[in-house]
């Protein structure tokens, strides 16, 4: 029989989990920074008979939120960084402690997976001739390389994704028409929200529609709480 060699990238090309880290990011700043700045934009429009502090809500909301973001994408993965090494190094002890017992535990793994226990022996014995503590970070902790995420990655990307998202409403608040502002700021943020929910599904590999869907509903239910509190309050700024 011949010996296929397979290229790893070209085979998992048509998949997208190895996208899913950056690309949660980066969707869940763009779609923060269009709903939270357009529903801070659209609160005191609603209750505002002048331009300027829209747009000064706008941009304070934007700055506000991208930091946020960042801060918190950052504070996020370290952590989540921090007890995956704790558990890499607590399992490395267990391996030099217990072997056999160990040894024992990953074929169990397998063998819980369909594998006959022979079987599951035989491969969690070879796994750990070849690298026992690379098996059971993998197949015992689940932590995978795919799916480790960089905290400076993770937070420049919600940063500028943020940003990016952010800016669009702000553009509305400054160049449309003062009157009826909030209902421009309403039309435009869930097109943007749109488009961002098919780029976002199309990049993922998921169904359009549902992604449309589910960020207009929820992108609709926001701004209108906002707007309703602006009309209670009612006070011209």
């Amino acid at each position: 029989m011949a010996h296929i060699k397979l290229d790893l990238d070209d085979y998992l090309s048509p998949h997208f989990v190895h996208r899913s880290n950056w690309l949660r990011a980066a969707v869940l700043g763009a779609n923060d920074g269009i709903l939270s700045t357009a529903s801070i934009a659209i609160g005191v429009a609603a209750a505002s008979s002048t331009r300027e502090p829209v747009v000064l809500a706008a941009v304070a909301g934007l700055v506000a939120g991208a930091l946020s973001m960042a801060a918190g994408e950052y504070v996020s993965v370290s952590s989540q960084t921090d007890l995956e090494k704790a558990d890499i190094e607590r399992e490395k002890l267990e391996l030099e402690e217990d072997p056999v017992g160990e040894l024992n535990y990953l074929a169990a793994i397998y063998e819980k997976r369909g594998l006959k226990k022979e079987t599951a022996l035989l491969v969690a014995t070879e796994m750990t001739e070849n690298d026992a503590l690379a098996a059971h970070v993998r197949d015992e902790l689940g932590i995978h390389e795919i799916n480790q995420a960089n905290p400076i990655q993770a937070a420049l990307a919600s940063a500028l994704s943020f940003l990016a998202g952010g800016i669009l409403p702000v553009l509305v608040a400054i160049f449309f028409p003062l009157k009826h502002m909030e209902y421009s700021l309403y039309a435009f943020s869930i097109l943007f929200l749109a488009v961002m929910g098919a780029v976002s599904a199309r990049t993922g590999g998921s169904k359009i529609w549902k992604a449309i869907l589910r960020i207009t509903f929820w992108g609709t239910a926001a701004m209108g709480m906002t707007a309703f509190v602006g009309y209670m309050f009612g006070v011209n700024l």
